[in-house]
């Protein structure tokens, strides 16, 4: 590829505009686009400013396959400009040109110059299109930006709706959940004086800062002593909520502030079922209650009040049936040469009514009877059955009866009276004057003797069934020597039998309980009584009524 250079002093205008005739006629013989051309001799034009001035410049020219330009001059400048097509060798210089060729020279500007303003034409079109198609679409990005946060603003309405929504069913399970626990622990004690403990307990510091509850039959602090809310609680059997502002809650009456908590909003809810037996008042945890913990605690009230019913109900049954039961134990007769003792306690479960009792009286003959039975089953009607018992079994041993006699016409009595009813009985006859002892046994447990060296032997022998089995029976008699100073024990199942254990076990340990009284228990046998009590009863508790009966013959 050859290289050709060439340097042009230019020393006026008119050299600068044949410079500048030479370069348009050279770019356009090269090829070189008209708009680029353009573009070209527009800067070439404004740096020879200084030669059409009157100021000498100098440009070199150097033509390879493309067109480099050097001028120099107070503003030094070079440009290089792409030819498609070959430039001539040798170039020719601006010398050369004649007017003619200036003059053709600037008509090709003007040429030039229509091509790049129609190329500005089209490019203004152009730019005008594009504007408006960029106008639609920043139109339609706004629309779109719009629709965005439109949906943006409802996504988070509906997840503040959803957390709102999640914790008022949070709220709502925490205090159905502690509503159950709390009815839950209400529910289990029949003992009104713990429920009122309890309350407190469960109240206090989440749901009330302090907590009274107030019994209207209780005399020890008089209303007038009390918040005028709570008095109008009891009154009208309707909540009431005494604070400065109104609460607003749910089924609760408004009234103004209480003297005795001017500051603190107070919640007073009735305690009954059927009747307003009290008032439960709760001074508020915050500034406020909430209408859903007020809710709750309207229903907490509720429940509150059935437990103290239900749990006074249970003490006036409980008192009835004790005093039934208690009525039903003897006396214990004095005789001579024979000492008795005996204790009855009640189940420290439910009603406490049970069909276990003891009895001790003399016979027509002198004897002495001593008794000891257990009737099936709790309740009310065990302990009438146990009466008719006791009645018919003295009655029948008025009629000079023995033991095995009068066991077999209570079985006969008991089959055709109760058959739905079972018992069992131990019958035990002393006679004045005979060393020994008469029993017979209807499916009882069997009855221990105590030597007078504290030797202790089991009364094994084979009992009869139960009394009211439906199956016809005679019972039979035994007869037991008992030296001067031993002891029989009689008792009921409910002594030695536990759920843990056997009965077997606890006969064993009751065996072992007889043996190791002392000579000085013995001889006071209510202190026996109780000493023997004491280790068969460690755990307190007790699903069964127990009788015990002792019986000791004088040294």
């Amino acid at each position: 590829m050859t290289t050709t250079s060439d340097t042009w002093i230019l020393t006026g205008p008119v050299d600068a505009a044949r410079a500048r005739a030479l370069l348009a006629r050279l770019t356009a013989d090269a090829g070189v686009p008209a708009r680029d051309r353009a573009r070209f001799l527009a800067v070439l034009t404004a740096m020879l400013r200084p030669c059409r001035e009157g100021r000498r410049q100098r440009l070199a020219v150097t033509a390879d396959e493309n067109l480099h330009l050097a001028l120099d001059g107070a503003e030094p400048w070079r440009h290089t400009l792409a030819c498609p097509s070959p430039l001539p060798r040798p170039l020719p210089r601006p010398d050369d040109l004649a007017e003619a060729d200036l003059a053709e020279a600037l008509l090709g500007a003007g040429e030039d110059t229509t091509v790049v303003l129609a190329g500005l034409d089209e490019a203004e079109e152009l730019v005008r299109f594009h504007r408006e198609e960029l106008h639609q679409t920043n139109q339609g990005v706004l629309a779109l930006h719009a629709e965005l946060e439109a949906a943006a603003l409802a996504q988070r309405e509906l997840l503040d709706a959803e957390r709102a929504a999640r914790a008022e069913a949070e709220n709502a399970r925490r205090l159905l959940t502690f509503l159950a626990d709390a009815s839950a622990s209400l529910n289990a004690s029949l003992d009104h004086e713990d429920i009122l403990r309890r309350l407190p307990k469960l109240l206090v510091p989440e749901y009330a800062r302090h907590v009274d509850v107030w019994l209207v039959d209780d005399e020890r602090t008089p209303p007038a002593e009390r918040p005028a809310a709570a008095v109008t609680a009891a009154r009208t059997g309707r909540p009431q909520h005494a604070a400065p502002r109104p609460g607003g809650l749910p089924g609760v009456d408004d009234l103004p502030a209480s003297v005795l908590s001017p500051d603190r909003p107070l919640l007073c809810l009735p305690l009954g079922a059927r009747s307003v037996q009290g008032v439960l008042t709760l001074s508020a945890p915050g500034e406020r209650f909430a209408p859903d913990t007020a809710v709750m605690l309207l229903e907490l009230a509720r429940r509150a009040g059935i437990a103290l019913d239900n749990a006074r109900q249970y003490e006036q049954h409980r008192d009835v049936a004790e005093a039934l039961q208690r009525a039903q134990l003897t006396e214990l007769p004095d005789t001579p040469g024979l000492a008795l003792a005996a204790r009855y306690l009640p189940a420290t479960h439910g009603l406490n009514i049970g069909g276990d009792w003891y009895d001790a009286f003399p016979g027509p003959d002198g004897s002495v009877l001593a008794v000891i039975g257990d009737v099936t089953g709790h309740g009310l009607r065990a302990a009438v059955i146990m009466g008719q018992l006791r009645t018919a079994l003295r009655a029948y041993a008025v009629e000079g009866n023995g033991p095995a006699r009068i066991l077999t016409l209570l079985h006969r009595m008991l089959r055709h009276q109760q058959p739905e009813l079972y018992a069992t009985c131990a019958i035990a006859r002393f006679t004045p004057g005979e060393p020994g002892v008469v029993w017979a046994a209807a499916g009882h447990p069997p009855a221990l003797v105590r030597g007078p060296r504290g030797e202790v032997r089991v009364l094994d022998a084979k009992p009869g069934i139960m009394l009211g089995v439906p199956v016809p029976h005679e019972y039979e008699e035994h007869h037991e020597e008992l030296p001067p100073g031993a002891t029989l024990a009689l008792y009921t199942d409910g002594l030695v039998e536990r759920r843990s254990a056997g009965i077997d076990a606890g006969i064993e340990r009751l065996a072992d309980a007889l043996g190791t009284l002392g000579a000085a228990e013995l001889e006071q046998l209510d202190a026996a009584a109780d000493a023997l009590l004491k280790p068969m009863l460690r755990d307190s508790e007790h699903d069964d009524d127990i009788c015990l009966l002792l019986c000791r013959t004088a040294a």
